[in-house]
């Protein structure tokens, strides 16, 4: 768990420890968050004023309608990374800087368009995910920012522990407002 406020502001669920061993139920429990994250996220934000959604879940850190259309973008891209080491021989992927794609355009639009986005990405990532054999989750790819191969065993438990932590971010600066019980 993180070791002083910023760090709790910041990781609020503690940083992603990949487990020592990640069998099929573990890998189970990580898809059924996969697959009722969208619906879950709308029911935290879908209520949302503007103003509320305009909001720093921290300082200096995202609003809460930047890091819903972050969940988008990071969710879609993760989609499509497994699809390459699914069909490709270790790929490597292409990263993006998150913090200038937070600065585009799109994300001043409402955040219902990134919950439709989500709710897309996640029924076809779950669909795919509930039918990979175990062998499909031990294919890889290559991330050269980090200069590591990643099974997608352990991509799967990254993008659970992501949903949670951004879950997290904005559930925190709504119970410190008061808008959420």
């Amino acid at each position: 768990m993180p070791d002083n406020a910023s760090d709790a502001l910041r990781y609020p669920i503690g940083l992603f420890q990949a487990p020592e061993i990640i069998d099929g139920e573990q890998i189970d429990q990580w898809m059924d968050t996969i697959r009722i994250f969208p619906q879950t996220l709308k029911n935290l934000v879908g209520h949302l004023r503007e103003h509320q959604l305009d909001t720093h879940y921290r300082p200096k850190g995202w609003t809460v309608r930047q890091t819903v259309h972050h969940l988008a973008d990071s969710h879609m891209n993760a989609y499509m990374r497994f699809k390459l080491a699914l069909t490709e021989d270790n790929p490597t992927i292409k990263p993006y800087d998150e913090a200038a794609w937070a600065q585009c355009a799109d994300y001043s639009m409402p955040a219902v368009t990134s919950l439709i986005i989500l709710d897309g990405v996640h029924t076809r990532w779950s669909y795919l995910l509930e039918n990979m054999s175990p062998l499909e989750y031990r294919r890889t790819y290559f991330h050269p920012e980090h200069n590591k191969k990643y099974t997608l065993d352990v991509v799967l438990g990254m993008y659970e522990w992501h949903s949670r932590h951004h879950y997290a971010h904005i559930k925190n600066i709504l119970q410190e407002k008061g808008w959420v019980a």
